[in-house]
């Protein structure tokens, strides 16, 4: 199976902020944030595996500021590490000011897993690390899948 570059699948989504997305403090709703994130990390994993996909678990989410009404919120996503049919998706979300400049609000790794028809896992296509950056997030990644393993063998 042919690799595939972290660019190719690579993903930005932008809303804007709308009452709607609120909680009871005026404040973006982490259940909206947490699927705009699964949407996102959907389509960065469907792009790599070309398959259908599902989400096996949201290893790690860091709310790190807030957003209120009228604000620009910009999820980016892209793959940080594959497995034999599991693919790690990083997605950095923002807030956007008027002039264009992005500070981060939240950050997760999400786990998606490409299956087949009938739900069974298949395999997904390497990655190719090109960049430093994205060999520490290999690298990161790594970690993290042990960690997984660990968690998963203690029944956590």
């Amino acid at each position: 199976m042919k690799e595939k570059r972290v660019a190719d699948s690579q993903t930005e989504q932008t809303y804007l902020m709308r009452p709607k997305y609120l909680n009871g403090y005026g404040k973006l709703f982490g259940g909206q944030l947490m699927g705009w994130i699964d949407e996102i990390a959907s389509i960065v994993a469907m792009r790599h595996s070309e398959s259908e996909i599902t989400t096996a678990a949201i290893d790690n989410l860091n709310f790190k500021e807030s957003a209120s009404v009228d604000d620009v919120i910009v999820l980016r996503g892209k793959i940080t590490h594959v497995g034999r049919t599991s693919m790690e998706v990083r997605v950095d979300t923002y807030v956007e000011s008027r002039r264009g400049i992005r500070k981060i609000i939240n950050r997760a790794y999400v786990v998606m897993v490409a299956v087949d028809d009938c739900q069974h896992p298949i395999p997904v296509p390497g990655l190719l690390v090109e960049t430093e950056a994205e060999k520490a997030e290999w690298e990161g990644g790594e970690k993290r899948y042990a960690l997984r393993k660990q968690r998963r063998i203690e029944g956590y």
